[in-house]
């Protein structure tokens, strides 16, 4: 994996932490290198500070999720700030997480162990019958979506949220829940992390617009296909 980080301490604490968790850590600490190191060597997950040299967290992002090959790599955001604006930014541009500095290290690696769990399964052996949503197919196996036949593309984290709604479509789903269960932990960074994931499922999915419904202060419900 790659981590993205100018200070030098910092960047040490990130690679000390998931070298022992088993992790093979690339480091960086100018950003404008960073989407051509990313290109090479294809990383597992990326850890991404906002703010760089040469070139901001934000940037790169946007980069990496505009580009096809890097598109799916699974993200994960460092800001020293933790204003909402900044954390929001950051998901709307196609990250899958964010953590806030200063953070624990043990924080840190079980964000990146639920993260890189959840996307491994995608690739497993084991092969998945493509999931089915009125015109939308969901393919787990090569981790492809398609719409009416059309491809699209979404990140690891809008991926595993949209399989989720549609394994337990129909059924009332709280915001604490879906972190839960999609994030895989125990989440403190506040709800409005799956909010930006269905704004930007409903903004790639438009038939998924009227048919995820929101539950007023609680969560979410993906209707019944039969539903109208």
């Amino acid at each position: 994996m790659l981590a993205v980080e100018d200070d030098p301490d910092i960047l040490a604490l990130i690679a000390h932490t998931l070298t022992r968790a088993g992790h093979r850590v690339d480091r960086l600490t100018h950003g404008g290198e960073a989407p051509r190191r990313v290109q090479e060597r294809s990383p597992d997950l990326v850890v991404l500070d906002v703010m760089l040299p040469g070139l901001d967290g934000l940037l790169i992002c946007r980069a990496l999720r505009a580009d096809p090959a890097t598109a799916a790599i699974p993200i994960i955001m460092l800001t020293a700030r933790g204003e909402e604006s900044d954390r929001v930014t950051g998901l709307e541009l196609g990250a899958d997480d964010y953590i806030t500095k200063p953070f624990s290290p043990r924080e840190l690696a079980a964000r990146v162990a639920a993260l890189l769990r959840r996307t491994t399964r995608q690739s497993s052996p084991a092969r998945d019958t493509p999931l089915r949503y009125r015109g939308l197919t969901l393919d787990s196996d090569r981790h492809l979506v398609t719409a009416d036949g059309r491809d699209v593309r979404l990140t690891a984290k809008e991926f595993l949220l949209l399989q989720y709604l549609i394994q337990h479509r129909g059924r009332v789903l709280s915001r604490d829940v879906l972190l839960t269960d999609v994030w895989g932990y125990q989440y403190t960074g506040g709800t409005r992390t799956v909010d930006v994931h269905i704004r930007r499922l409903r903004e790639k999915l438009p038939m998924l617009a009227t048919a995820i419904e929101t539950i007023k202060q609680f969560g979410y419900k993906l209707a019944e296909p039969a539903d109208p």
